[in-house]
């Protein structure tokens, strides 16, 4: 039995990674400053795990990162802040928590070292993800030149103006930041590999696709794009759909995510790796906002396709899940229907406060909406 610190764990994915953990036989500590965006006004521990331990504290605070870390074997670091729009205008909020909390983590573990770290990183690194043009030839720099309100077209082309097909994305594929959070998931991601060698840590770094499921933060317009919906649906609105609605994600449910975290954390093999962490299934925006509705009873309910875009968004990313596949034995294992009848099951029982016209406003005034 090992001791697991959890740095983030209080959040959606945390809870779920701690109770996988403790059923495994572990002891689980967690570090989390219970922030209101994330947790409401209340206090947000009373969905962890009654056995895992919380020690409430920033994760920039040394000396609280410290005295988390005595007595613990490995660490799952989630501790960030999380949205793309966002993070474009709390540019110093997101860069402190995420980058210079990352290198606090770091730091106290050159004095209470442990076996491994697992970081969460993002898709969002990737930018746009990969693509294959009219020759057949791979584009790992896929680019959209212009975005303008109503525009036809929303697909990346070629340099000759052919459309380009999206493919799933692998690891290998360079990065290609195009937001302030991609930027500082893939600063942890570097922190990790550079820190952990030299002292002795074993570093594994998991870049995580679209998570959804329950305890997601209803009322946060910048989690993830189902529990948005689902708050709007909740509240009898319409889901907002970003330009026309046919960008393509893949979703993974939090259980397959909890599983690859606390995988990670113990095969030999996973050690220096990055690996991604997706269903390795597709799907359209406007495609799930209408199953979700479904799953919700809200059929009569249509997404609003808003015809404008976010800057920092992309069009299409989607997973390649091959590697983490060969070397975690990783298969999503979820059910996408049967994860949103879940979802949907445990919304019913919520109030959440629809926040998306706030951030809508937020992003226009910004011009961070084209």
């Amino acid at each position: 039995m090992e001791t697991i610190l959890i740095t983030g764990g209080a959040g959606f994915i945390g809870r779920s990674v701690a109770d996988e953990l403790i059923r495994r036989g572990n002891q689980v500590r967690v570090l989390d400053s219970l922030i209101e965006q994330v947790h409401g006004e209340t206090d947000g521990s009373q969905m962890l795990n009654k056995d895992a331990e919380l020690v409430i504290g920033d994760v920039r605070d040394k000396a609280k990162v410290a005295t988390a870390l005595k007595g613990v074997d490995a660490v799952v670091h989630l501790a960030a802040e999380v949205g793309v729009g966002q993070s474009m205008y709390e540019v110093e909020r997101y860069t402190s928590t995420n980058d210079v909390g990352t290198a606090v983590v770091f730091e106290a573990l050159i004095d209470n070292p442990v076996r491994r770290v697992v970081t969460a990183s993002s898709m969002s690194i990737y930018g746009e993800g990969l693509y294959r043009d009219a020759d057949g030839q791979l584009i790992e720099d896929a680019e959209r030149k212009s975005l303008k309100d109503g525009q036809a077209n929303w697909e990346p082309v070629d340099a000759q103006g052919r459309p380009l097909a999206p493919v799933a994305t692998p690891e290998w594929k360079r990065p290609n930041l195009a937001s302030i959070y991609a930027l500082n998931k893939y600063v942890q991601e570097r922190t990790t590999h550079i820190m952990a060698a030299p002292y002795g840590i074993e570093g594994v770094c998991l870049r995580l696709f679209n998570v959804y499921g329950p305890g997601q933060a209803l009322s946060n317009p910048y989690t993830g794009v189902l529990a948005i919906f689902a708050s709007r649906l909740l509240n009898g609105q319409q889901p907002m759909i970003f330009e026309d609605g046919e960008q393509r994600r893949d979703f993974v449910h939090v259980s397959d995510v909890a599983r690859a975290f606390s995988d990670a954390l113990v095969l030999p093999q996973a050690s220096g790796g990055t690996f991604n962490i997706g269903s390795g299934h597709d799907r359209s925006v406007t495609e799930v906002a209408t199953e979700l509705a479904r799953a919700m009873g809200k059929n009569s309910i249509e997404p609003q396709i808003v015809g404008k875009a976010r800057i920092g968004d992309i069009r299409h990313c989607f997973c390649d899940t091959t590697l983490a596949a060969d070397r975690l034995g990783f298969t999503a294992a979820q059910d996408f229907q049967e994860g949103l009848s879940e979802l949907a099951e445990w919304v019913a029982q919520q109030t959440a406060s629809d926040r998306v016209e706030q951030m809508r406003g937020e992003l226009e005034a910004r011009g961070l909406v084209a």
